[in-house]
């Protein structure tokens, strides 16, 4: 029997992600979309073979024939049509980042796990490259792991909505609410430093504290359009963070260094370098590379992996809401570090 899914928020990232994604995925249904502009709804559920649109988030949310919910809205609204999904029953598909408010994102927690319906929190970093990672760091292969860097950047949010404007066939000046303030909240911080802590954490673990410098340099915003983040593990390791909306030629990658050798990722691919001195007496000696082959690990979407533990009746091991509160916390913490100008403790773990 089908995963009947409604999706609440009709924006950009509904157009660009989640449809998409849904439509390729068997036995999963989307049976309407919700949002506030009637051209726009029509627009996509035509394109995407949406039967049915709304302009009530509500009504979505209590529609008794739903089996699941994609939240799909700006950031601060998050938890609260999460809570409402889970309290009428429905499995629940997170955008990123899960919240703005530590206080929401413990509220969400508790009310996951009071529940039991399946919730996969976005980002979704379960990808062949980062399971490998994270299995060759806890085999020791890298040795004691002293560091790690990941970034993850673009040029802003109206170069990533601009190829949307076809789908949408209207201005997406709309989309744009990331620049103000009032509506969005945070800034380039949540919404691509996001990707960047939870790839590191996915392979090193849980951050302890954090020190972070934000600044804008070129946006149109009172928020930060450009932050770093330095990272104190659990495991005694440092990892340095990048993100912000500046990066025209945009990079997505990581790599973690141990005393045995290191892991890269190259910017914009999904491979994984495993690179080992050949003497470690010799630091001219030429370095061992070799590609790690990740086939061992599924290679799956995010939309995918949440209806296959909704038919499995789990929580997602990685996406999981555990992870998107420590994550959350740790971005929270930096934004207190950046305005105090200080270190500051991070007290969840995972």
């Amino acid at each position: 029997m089908a995963i009947r899914v409604g999706i609440i928020g009709a924006g950009g990232i509904a157009a660009k992600l989640h449809l998409p994604e849904l439509q390729s995925v068997e036995g999963v249904e989307v049976a309407v979309l919700a949002g506030r502009k009637v051209s726009r709804l029509e627009t996509l559920c035509r394109k995407f073979h949406v039967p049915s649109w709304t302009q009530s988030f509500d009504e979505v949310l209590t529609d008794p024939t739903l089996d699941a919910v994609v939240i799909a809205v700006p950031h601060p609204l998050h938890v609260k049509y999460g809570l409402k999904a889970l309290d009428a029953g429905k499995h629940v598909l997170m955008q990123k980042p899960l919240s703005t408010s530590l206080d929401e994102a413990d509220a969400f927690v508790t009310a996951v796990e009071q529940s039991d319906r399946t919730v996969l929190a976005l980002p979704f970093v379960a990808r062949p490259h980062v399971l490998a990672a994270r299995e060759l760091v806890q085999q020791g292969t890298l040795g004691t792991v002293s560091s790690a860097h990941a970034r993850f950047s673009h040029g802003g949010p109206e170069v990533y909505y601009a190829t949307i404007q076809a789908i949408m066939e209207e201005e997406l000046d709309d989309e744009l609410w990331f620049f103000d303030a009032s509506r969005a909240d945070v800034g380039a911080l949540f919404d691509m430093g996001v990707y960047a802590i939870a790839h590191l954490v996915a392979v090193l673990g849980s951050v302890t504290a954090v020190t972070c410098r934000m600044t804008t340099v070129a946006k149109p915003t009172t928020l930060e359009d450009t932050a770093a983040l330095l990272l104190d593990f659990e495991s005694g390791a440092l990892g340095t963070a990048e993100t912000g909306w500046c990066d025209g030629a945009r990079t997505y990658g990581f790599s973690i260094h141990g005393t045995s050798g290191k892991l890269v990722n190259p910017p914009l691919t999904g491979d994984l370098i495993h690179m080992q001195p050949t003497s470690l007496v010799d630091e001219d000696a030429p370095l061992k590379s070799a590609s790690i082959n990740t086939t061992a690990f599924p290679n799956i979407h995010a939309h995918q992996h949440w209806a296959n533990c909704i038919r499995t009746g789990t929580q997602p091991s990685i996406a999981n809401v555990h992870m998107a509160r420590h994550v959350t916390e740790i971005m929270l913490r930096g934004l207190e570090s950046a305005k105090e100008g200080r270190t500051v403790a991070v007290t969840s773990r995972l």
